[in-house]
Order: C-alpha cells, then structure tokens, then sequence
C-alpha cells in the first residue's frame, strides 16, 4: 500500500477563506458511512434519493433538490432554469455570479447580467428598477430574473422582510427571484430564523445552496422551491454538474442538514467573526469597513500594516484603493486563533507605525 505523505501543518490557521477550512468530523464520517458497497450512480442511490425528505423539512414540502459538485455550478444551473435565451438576471455589482466566476453564467449559461452598484452588497426594489427596463425591445436581454446573495459579499445579511419585499417587487415585474447560499446558514444563524423562512415564505423560487463554507469537502445544491421551475435534471448534466458517484455529495449534505450541524457550523464561524471584529476595531489604525453579520470581517488597513501580515497569515485585499481587507472564520476557527491573530495584527501594526505616520 502507498503511503501518503503529510504535506501540510494541520495545526496551520487561515483568514483568508472559509473554504480553506478541512471536513467537519462528523461530514468525514458520514462519507465513511456512505463508502462499500455498489449504490446506483448519478442519483439514483438511497442517499440521494433520502435527501429530498430532508431538503424538504427545511425549505418545505413543494422543495426539489439537486445536489451538485460546486457553488459556481449551482449558480449556473439555477440561473439556467429561471431564464429562456433571451433572459437576463440583475444582481449586486458584487455579486459572486457577477464578479467571481470567470463569466461563468455568461459563458456556459449564456445569460446576461446587469450588474447594480450597492452601498452593502444588498439589491432593493429601487434598485432593481435601475435595470428592469426594456421589457419588449427585441435590442436589450430582458430582465426577467434577480438574483440576491445571502449572505451578501461584503458580510452583510438581507433581513427576512427585506427579501419579502424584494421578492414581491421583482414577482410584479414578471421576475424571478434567484438566492445564491453559498453562506445562508451564516445569514440564517445571524437572523436566528429557519433556512424556510428567508427563503420558501420570503417569496425566492430557487436557492444554491452551499455546504463547502459550512464544513462539508465539497458539495453544494439547487434547491427549486416553485412549480414554476422545470428541466433542472438536463441542465445540470449539460452544465457538467451532475456527479456519477452523487451519493458522497448526498450523504455529507444529509450529515449537514439531518440534524442542526449546519446551525451550529455557522454559529460558531459568526461568533468567531463577532470576536475578530471587536478586538481588531481596537488596534489603532485599523477601521472595520462593513456592518460583521456573518462569518466575513472587511476591515481598512494601512497598505504597510497589510503587507506586513500578510507574511505571517495569508489573507485577501479585497479593495487597494481603501485599504479594506477581508478576513474570514470558519466553522474549526477557534478563540485562540482569533486572539493570536489579532495579536500578530497588533504587533505589525506598531512596528509599522512609524512608517505612516
């Protein structure tokens, strides 16, 4: 037998992403559980077919869901089934499906998207309307779609009644309303409300719902939550998402979402950023960018202070423009890391110091 060799410090911390976080424990072993044995591939498994119920208690009995290998995929293929060739979906400016996914939507789902600028990532019914024009003229991609994130890129949550009534607004304008979770159970801890209640009552058709971020290896899935949704099966397939062996991608959103995993994930994650937030906002010369309502820090750095860091934990500059950095706790980070981090932030923060002054 080969033996494999250890390549990394597992006792390493980052900041830099939550998707550089390893397996829940109890995710590695449920894939274990899932492991001997033939099952049917590409779906047909127990597993996959049990995963239903359990979507289903969670976003409600009309719930359908897709799993899926990745998060960009998720979204390609949401997007996909909300829009015929002509549409078009407005989103954030910053948006993942906008700004960090190579055009993916654009490439491999042919969809328009028309980007809106934000003040905190959040869309609002005005400005949604900045883009839904056009409606008939065979010249512009028609807006039939929004697409919302939750939550948002810069950290900040839509509450429940901010997406009811984005909803309602993008519904009377004969739009469909797309919800990219890569971090809803971040959002949903945050509001201390149900995966249903911000998404299924709050009026979205179809969610990508992540499980990456919230310690699963890799996985993530569509969710249709109306009747108004349809061939999500062959999209997925001609959007290179459908997994053969789906029953791993099953079994570890069924070790998520089976029991409260995901909640107690994502609390752990939010308080960790809570606590990063508050003991960095007191290193002199550090400004904490956005409201932290979920497992993101964005914080204003001098570029001195930046790079100094940044030889000790790796992170994103997320802005060279402001200075703002992004700094992000996952389901393992723990008080220590934080409490060592924001330590090392002090220290080069005063040794560079004289540097900015």
């Amino acid at each position: 037998m080969t033996e494999v060799v250890r390549r990394h410090d597992p006792a390493a911390r980052s900041f830099a992403s939550d998707n550089w976080a390893g397996i829940h424990p109890e995710v590695l072993a449920a894939l274990a559980v899932a492991n001997g044995g033939h099952q049917s591939a590409y779906g047909a498994d127990d597993y996959t077919v049990a995963l239903g119920q359990t979507f289903a208690r969670h976003f409600g009995e009309g719930a359908r869901v897709y799993p899926v290998c990745t998060g960009t995929g998720a979204n390609v293929v949401a997007l996909q089934a909300l829009l015929p060739r002509w549409g078009a979906v407005i989103s954030a400016e910053t948006a993942h499906v906008n700004s960090d996914e190579c055009g993916a939507a654009e490439k491999v789902g042919g969809i328009k998207i028309y980007p809106v600028p934000t003040p905190d990532g959040k869309l609002t019914p005005e400005l949604i309307d900045r883009q839904a024009w056009g409606r008939g003229d065979a010249h512009r991609a028609q807006p039939l779609a929004v697409s919302i994130t939750q939550s948002t890129e810069l950290g900040t949550c839509y509450t429940v009644e901010e997406i009811r009534a984005l909803c309602r607004h993008a519904h009377d304008l004969g739009m469909l309303v797309h919800l990219d979770g890569a971090r809803i159970a971040n959002a949903a801890a945050h509001l201390g409300v149900s995966l249903r209640a911000c998404t299924t009552d709050a009026g979205v058709d179809i969610v990508s719902f992540g499980g990456t971020k919230n310690g699963l290896m890799l996985g993530e899935a569509v969710v249709a939550l109306t009747d108004r949704i349809h061939d999500i099966e062959y999209l997925r397939m001609s959007s290179t998402q459908l997994a053969s062996k789906m029953r791993f991608v099953s079994v570890q959103l069924e070790a998520l979402l089976g029991g409260d995993l995901w909640l107690r994930n994502a609390t752990r994650a939010n308080a960790m950023a809570t606590r990063l937030a508050v003991a960095a906002g007191r290193v002199d010369g550090v400004r904490i960018a956005y409201p932290v309502q979920a497992n993101e820090v964005f914080a204003a750095l001098p570029p001195e202070v930046t790079d100094r860091l940044r030889k000790r934990y790796f992170f994103h500059v997320w802005d060279e423009d402001t200075g703002v950095v992004r700094w992000v706790c996952s389901f393992d980070t723990t008080p220590d890391d934080v409490d060592a981090f924001v330590a090392a932030l002090a220290e080069e923060a005063s040794a560079a110091r004289p540097l900015t002054q």
